[in-house]
């Protein structure tokens, strides 16, 4: 479909052009250092970081919150601010989701941001430049990737569920003969946003992720007409205090809630 024909959610305040354009850009500077051996350090001993990570969070920060100074900040590559907490709206922002992927030249990963207003994710934009792929939703509005819209995939009676190779394992007690193991996918953003367009049924997503991680992905789904849930089933929250969430499960329909199951059964 040509760009000037394709089809957008509304965006009635602006927010979802705003971070469509800065994800645009966000992922133009990141391809300058893409399979060109980019300066990297570990965080905390075993998390990596490039010196892309900084440059487009740079980018990003700047730019998003001189268009919108009353908005808050929360990004991976910033340090934590309490003061977005007085915040009624505030970027969720992951400058490179999946940066391992990109440091070993893999092209799955992508500059995330989300809008989210009161805890609950109003846009949300996946830029995947190394894959020539744009995802984005408002809420009520639909999903779309490249400007066509997407949707979770019928009900299977034999999924395709991916996710951390040790929670599959954890999880396989209780694993139907029917299910099938997906493939490895380095970004939980690019991975939950598979599930949106029908790629895979659904995915775990192993404790510890971020809101960075995933509240763009998480509306695109919602959009699509998934879930992102905790064991419990709930819904999530973000751009509280502690951006940290437990064990998930992406997908649709009922195959979420036998997940969740699984996953709760596991024992601690």
């Amino acid at each position: 479909m040509p760009a000037a024909e394709a089809v957008r959610p509304a965006d009635e305040d602006g927010d979802l052009e705003l971070i469509r354009n800065a994800a645009r850009a966000g992922g133009e500077i990141a391809m300058r250092y893409f399979q060109r051996n980019p300066e990297r350090w570990l965080k905390g001993g075993h998390s990596p970081v490039s010196e892309a990570d900084y440059a487009v969070d740079r980018y990003l920060r700047e730019t998003l919150t001189a268009a919108r100074p009353d908005y808050g900040w929360l990004s991976e590559e910033t340090a934590d601010s309490p003061a977005r907490l007085a915040a009624r709206r505030t970027f969720v922002v992951d400058p490179i989701d999946g940066t391992r992927a990109f440091l070993e030249g893999n092209s799955t990963w992508c500059v995330s941001i989300a809008v989210v207003d009161s805890g609950v994710p109003l846009t949300g934009v996946l830029d995947c430049p190394a894959r020539g792929e744009i995802f984005e939703a408002a809420v009520g509005k639909g999903a779309f990737r490249n400007g066509s819209p997407v949707t979770v995939a019928p009900h299977s009676e034999t999924p395709l569920v991916a996710g951390p190779k040790a929670l599959l394992d954890q999880a396989s007690g209780g694993w139907p003969a029917s299910f099938r193991r997906g493939p490895y996918v380095p970004s939980l953003a690019y991975r939950v946003a598979m599930v949106a367009s029908g790629e895979l049924d659904a995915t775990f997503v192993k404790p510890n992720a971020h809101d960075w991680d995933i509240a763009a992905a998480d509306l695109i789904l919602r959009e699509a007409g998934g879930r992102l849930v905790d064991v419990r089933g709930s819904e999530l929250h973000y751009a509280r205090e502690d951006p940290r969430h437990g064990a998930l499960i992406a997908g649709s329909g009922t195959l979420v809630d036998r997940l969740a199951a699984m996953i709760a059964a596991i024992p601690g």
